[in-house]
């Protein structure tokens, strides 16, 4: 099996071709899919028209399983694999209600969050519905010396809903909301295999700044939320049927958008990557 990857842009990502996600791969294969994937951060993979069960297969070449947060969001047979359906989102004024959006990190509220999250395209409307991405890697080596020395030191506390989230969540039971974890998060994290900083920033989420007043600490995650989602930082994923795209919740933010017709069905899997604790960048 011979890998070919071409470079999505100057930025970030990287298009995967030579590798047939229906079937297992050696250890080589493996081997050199994680290195490209901790340079790139995003990798996208076309024409894998993939069973549940192959999907899981292709996600696990890149570390193991781990369970679905909101369990109303999971395939019956298939737990580990939740989705992403039209057919689940509630609509306001005519327009659909995604998950998703606002550039996000994935349930940075957990202890160990998601290390990566894929998707797979299962059925796709005929305009919308991209995925967005941003380097936040790039958006912090990109902050004054001074930025840096201050952001190095400070954490935040990531909650299942900030007060000042812009976007809605799930609303869950209180026996479901008392299921949610939540906890103190490096404002800059080091990434456990290519050593780079990086911002870790979740609007929804995010609760303040450790030691600042609520007013001084929101405003400073604002500042940072609007310098890493330049669109110089970014890649714009449009989906076809078929698609696999993983990417490193260590090293970008992404945003789901609900620019498609609302008549029109939109379908995919998704699986998140077990992690580990996070590792400020001292």
């Amino acid at each position: 099996m011979s890998i070919i990857q071409c470079k999505i842009n100057e930025i970030l990502g990287a298009e995967i071709a030579g590798v047939d996600l229906t079937k297992s791969v050696s250890d080589v294969t493996r081997a050199e899919l994680n290195a490209l994937f901790a340079e790139h951060a995003v990798l996208v993979f076309r024409d894998q028209s993939l069973t549940p069960p192959q999907f899981m297969q292709a996600a696990e070449i890149f570390g193991s399983l781990m369970e679905q947060q909101i369990k109303k969001f999971v395939l019956p047979d298939y737990p580990l694999v939740g989705c992403n359906s039209t057919k689940d989102l509630p609509r306001k004024n005519g327009k659909l209600q995604v998950r998703g959006e606002n550039y996000h990190t994935d349930h940075s509220n957990d202890i160990a969050p998601p290390k990566a999250t894929s998707l797979m395209a299962v059925e796709i409307p005929t305009y919308g519905g991209d995925t967005q991405f941003v380097d936040v890697r790039r958006a912090y080596d990109d902050l004054s010396e001074t930025q840096k020395t201050t952001l190095q030191r400070l954490r935040s506390k990531h909650v299942h809903e900030s007060s000042r989230s812009p976007r809605s969540f799930a609303k869950l039971s209180p026996e479901d909301m008392a299921k949610i974890p939540h906890t103190l998060q490096p404002l800059v994290i080091q990434h456990p295999i290519s050593n780079r900083p990086a911002l870790y920033l979740n609007t929804g989420r995010m609760e303040g700044i450790e030691g600042m007043s609520p007013n001084e600490g929101f405003a400073l995650i604002d500042e940072l939320y609007q310098h890493a989602t330049q669109p110089r930082y970014e890649y714009r994923h449009q989906w076809r049927v078929g698609d696999m795209v993983i990417w490193d919740n260590r090293s970008v933010m992404h945003q789901a958008n609900a620019d498609y017709d609302p008549e029109e069905y939109r379908y995919l899997y998704r699986v998140m990557l077990q992690g580990d604790k996070l590792q400020s960048f001292d």
